[in-house]
């Protein structure tokens, strides 16, 4: 289910005083990355990711990588910090604006 930009600007603003749960080293993508990404994301529903590793373009195919193995919406990427939402499927946490 794609997000409008309402609720975007709501997920920012929810995100805005989260710290990164999650970390990228300079050994980029692995499995546990990964599974603590998904892990993350059902607990908590909205996340910040640090990419710590390569330049741009290598940041941008990680963060690719990262919402398509999660099942996730990539909300906002600036720098090395990105924030993903996933909504729980069972128990919903965060309550999104209506469309």
């Amino acid at each position: 289910m794609p997000l409008t930009n309402k609720q975007k600007r709501y997920l920012k603003t929810l995100a805005h005083h989260l710290t990164p749960v999650v970390i990228v080293g300079q050994h980029g993508l692995s499995d546990n990355v990964l599974n603590e990404v998904d892990l993350s994301l059902d607990a908590h529903e909205l996340i910040k990711v640090r990419v710590n590793a390569g330049d741009r373009d290598e940041r941008k195919k990680m963060l690719e990588t990262l919402t398509e193995s999660a099942s996730a919406e990539l909300i906002q990427s600036i720098g090395h910090v990105a924030v993903f939402y996933r909504a729980h499927p069972k128990k919903p946490q965060i309550s999104l604006p209506p469309k």
